[in-house]
């Protein structure tokens, strides 16, 4: 006799499909992050493009998608989210098509940048529908098994990115986002119900603020060592960047409909998840962006053959996510996210002492490891964290908050650690990428490690979000799961 009672299947089909109604879109925007790094080297050759080049074509995709989603959440709360997340999913896609048929480096950027507008709508508002669309009881593993899927889509990039290169060419790394869009859609239709939340305006002003506040740091960080630290256009661009992220906090504590309410830092919780979460991402990416290079400029492997020894890092994640989500309602997140970033602050730190002219794949195998299990505890709680004492109309807006910074985080780490590299003599060719890679790299072991240190500030008994049910119910309604 089955111990399963006749709803529970139905039940569990129902968030299976949710899930990956959910999840592929969020899959597609998060691997565009980085699975572009492994065909940098041969993008470099066919567009003559600069190292400068290469970093706008990560960083233009992050700015647009970071800056955005703020403005997203807020539109899709008032125009339906299963409408914008479908509109994102359909620009996203159409940018795709544009950045596969760009011929030079300055088409590429702009289409990467429509990109990273598309995935502004994606990214946050998945997760809203998500835990909208499945029961109270299921959603803490759901939130987890997607926080699972994002750290995935990050992670195996530059895999996925080597094989499509190596087996196709570059241009098919987004030619491959159209079938994915062609599923994801009817699927988001059939299994996610639309759902509203407050009705605001947007904060149009904010939302240019700190888009222009990021833009103009992140430019004065990319032109640093070229123009010179002091010169005018990058001081004076550093200098801008810094005031219009100031004027864009005291707009948020003014306004009356702010893209972040500043009252969602009250909560201990969130506010340390994003902390940790910036310097995170910060760190790890932007060492992710030097590391796949390194393995083929200076140890000559193909884009296939480098995305493949990155397995010991990327496979990690696959495994140990979706645990670390199932582990944060027992242990609490602060134990499993703290323990997450201090093993990737010591893998990182490990590979830069690891690498070197004369240094061997086989020695990197090791920390690889490390990095990758750090990684896998750290994608889903810090996604639980953040959701912890938040209201369920908050949900959405705190989703968005916690993705902008993670966003901005990997533009930045990009931008501070390729400066690092290029301050130490860094060149792309063989003889000039190791000795200057180490320095860069400790840099982003360092910020790892501070960002452990903060996530030990996290609250120790944390609720998660499978208890925050009881705090919502006053605020609003969950929207229905399926039937």
């Amino acid at each position: 006799m089955s111990l399963t009672s006749p709803d529970t299947r139905p039940s569990r089909g129902r968030v299976a499909v949710a899930l990956l109604a959910a999840s592929l879109p969020m899959f597609m925007a998060t691997l565009d992050n980085l699975v572009i790094t492994s065909a940098l080297p041969v993008i470099r050759a066919d567009l003559g493009a600069t190292l400068e080049h290469l970093q706008w074509f990560v960083n233009a995709y992050t700015l647009t998608f970071a800056t955005l989603m703020l403005g997203a959440s807020t539109l899709g709360d008032r125009f339906g989210r299963r409408r914008l997340f479908v509109s994102g999913i359909s620009l996203f896609t159409l940018a795709s098509i544009g950045s596969a048929l760009a011929t030079t480096p300055a088409m590429l950027i702009g289409a990467r940048a429509l990109q990273g507008v598309g995935g502004a709508a994606i990214m946050p508002l998945s997760l809203t529908l998500l835990a909208a669309a499945v029961p109270k009881a299921q959603r803490a593993m759901a939130i987890g098994v997607w926080g699972g899927v994002a750290g995935l889509g990050v992670a195996i990039g530059p895999l996925i990115g080597g094989a499509v290169v190596e087996g196709v060419s570059w241009q098919a790394i987004f030619w491959i986002n159209v079938p994915i869009a062609l599923v994801a859609v009817p699927l988001v239709l059939r299994a996610l119900p639309e759902s509203y939340g407050r009705r605001e305006p947007l904060d149009v002003a904010g939302l240019v603020l700190v888009g222009a506040g990021v833009l103009a740091t992140v430019w004065g960080i990319v032109r640093g060592n070229d123009d010179g630290w002091t010169s005018t256009p990058v001081l004076g661009a550093l200098i801008l960047g810094g005031l219009l992220l100031v004027a864009f906090v005291v707009r948020e504590s003014r306004a009356p409909h702010p893209l972040v309410p500043l009252r969602l830092f009250r909560s201990r919780s969130f506010t340390i998840a994003n902390v940790a979460g910036f310097g995170f991402s910060l760190g790890m990416f932007g060492a992710v962006f030097l590391l796949v290079q390194y393995l083929q400029v200076v140890q000559g492997y193909s884009p296939l053959e480098a995305g493949v020894r990155t397995l010991p890092w990327t496979a990690a994640p696959m495994v140990v996510a979706p645990i670390a989500g199932l582990l944060a309602p027992r242990v609490g997140v602060r134990a499993l996210l703290s323990t997450g970033l201090a093993l990737q602050a010591a893998g990182l730190a490990w590979i830069a002492l690891a690498t070197g002219p004369g240094s061997t794949y086989a020695g990197l195998v090791p920390a690889f490891v490390l990095a990758g299990v750090g990684m896998g505890l750290t994608f889903a709680p810090s996604s639980t964290a953040v959701l912890a004492d938040m209201a369920e109309a908050d949900h959405a807006t705190a989703s968005s908050t916690n993705a902008t910074l993670r966003e901005i985080g990997v533009a930045l780490g990009v931008a501070v650690l390729v400066a690092v590299f290029e301050g130490a003599g860094g060149t792309v060719t063989p003889t000039g990428y190791a000795d200057a890679l180490r320095p860069a790299v400790l840099t982003g072991a360092a910020v790892v490690a501070l960002a452990a240190l903060a996530a030990r500030w996290l609250p120790r008994h944390a609720r998660t979000v499978s208890t925050l049910d009881s705090a919502a119910e006053d605020d609003a309604p969950l929207a229905p799961a399926l039937t």
